[in-house]
């Protein structure tokens, strides 16, 4: 069994921070790709970034430069650092991640969201 779990969600005000962190947790062998995606009230989930196992990273052209994704892979852990944080942003944050579990097998697993809200 693996289990994603969010946290570091809150109520922040514009121009302001958060670092979600991600943790990964059960009978992993490796995580691979990881990933966040947001999905704002009545919109569709929408890609943020992705972090690959070697850390290189890819971000959706419109966070570039105030979102920064990253990983540790000793805590299985993956953060999301959003700085200079707009309404917009408000959003649940998903982590995704692919991973391979101790028995070989493989799949894209979903931690159960963490709510980001930017208001004043």
């Amino acid at each position: 069994q693996v289990q994603l779990v969010e946290s570091g969600g809150g109520l922040v005000q514009p121009g302001g921070s958060l670092r979600l962190s991600c943790a990964a947790s059960g009978t992993i062998k490796s995580i691979n790709d990881a990933a966040w995606y947001r999905q704002a009230p009545g919109k569709q989930r929408e890609w943020v970034a992705t972090v690959t196992s070697a850390g290189d990273t890819n971000y959706v052209d419109s966070l570039k430069g105030r979102f920064t994704i990253s990983r540790d892979n000793a805590k299985n852990t993956v953060y999301l650092q959003m700085n200079n944080l707009k309404a917009e942003d408000t959003a649940v944050y998903y982590c995704n991640a692919a991973i391979t579990t101790l028995d070989s097998m493989a799949r894209t697993y979903w931690g159960q969201g963490t709510q980001v809200t930017v208001s004043s």
